[in-house]
């Protein structure tokens, strides 16, 4: 099956994402700038998972650039990133709303988490299909800066048992991370489109 459809759709999913999460930000009822005291935990939110978003969406791209055609399990372990992408709203919300607190901030981690793992899952079936000496394959290696992340979103989960605001420390550092699109794929791209 030609990969066009799979990313019209897989688009509109993040462009979705992105539109839900900023129409859940509540407009302040008043004209000064100490209004807006009220709504900057859900803005520091929103401005985090429209990052994470975006960084999703540009490796996404990226990623579909190296392979021709999709199949079945592509489509699948692609469907499971979507899903666990659509959940950013929610915890954005919650975690937003709720100020950061506890358990609002362990499950934004723990969905970020999950976004990461599903974006393992769809990486190495696709490199699975295409084999080991893929361009794929070739471009993430051994893919320590995606093990990082993970490990770093579970430090970021417990330490917002302790600390909600470390947690949340470490979740930025990964969206920091990731925020230039992935070198290791753009160069294969690059390459391969010069």
């Amino acid at each position: 099956m030609s990969k066009s459809r799979l990313e019209a759709f897989s688009d509109g999913v993040f462009a979705v994402i992105i539109t839900i999460m900023v129409l859940e930000m509540k407009i302040p009822h008043g004209e000064q700038l100490k209004d807006l005291q009220e709504v900057l935990p859900v803005f520091i939110c929103y401005v985090l998972s429209f990052v994470y978003v975006g960084i999703y969406w540009t490796n996404h791209h990226h990623l579909f650039q190296l392979v021709e055609k999709v199949n079945g399990k592509i489509m699948w372990a692609n469907l499971f990133l979507l899903f666990w992408l659509s959940l950013f709203p929610f915890v954005t919300g919650w975690m937003g709303e709720n100020h950061f607190g506890t358990w609002p901030s362990v499950l934004y981690g723990f969905v970020a988490l999950m976004n990461a793992i599903a974006w393992y899952v769809l990486s190495h079936i696709m490199m699975a299909e295409y084999g080991k000496d893929s361009a794929l394959a070739r471009a993430y290696g051994k893919d320590t800066k995606g093990k990082v992340s993970a490990l770093l979103y579970v430090i970021g989960i417990l330490l917002c048992f302790v600390l909600s605001w470390l947690g949340i420390i470490f979740y930025a550092i990964v969206a920091a991370m990731w925020i230039v699109p992935d070198k290791r794929i753009e160069r294969i791209v690059m390459g391969k489109n010069a």
